[in-house]
């Protein structure tokens, strides 16, 4: 039986992430809920989030110059 402080935990972290999420589609941030969670896991590990917002408006800027459009992956 899975210990129940680690099911609140995840549980907790869900609710988390879904209340992110909904907050980035309403500021229309572009970012789905996989991108949406490794920033947050890139900035609890100590990433400075000003310098991962810098990169990511970056790398949709040199997405939108190869004609990429966010979600499209690049075969």
């Amino acid at each position: 039986m899975p210990d129940p402080r680690t099911t609140s935990k995840q549980q907790a972290a869900k609710e988390v992430l879904d209340v992110l999420n909904e907050i980035s589609t309403i500021l229309n941030t572009g970012l789905d809920r996989n991108s949406l969670s490794i920033c947050v896991s890139l900035i609890e590990n100590g990433v400075n989030p000003d310098a991962l917002a810098a990169v990511v408006r970056e790398l949709r800027q040199e997405g939108r110059e190869l004609g990429i459009e966010p979600g499209q992956h690049q075969q």
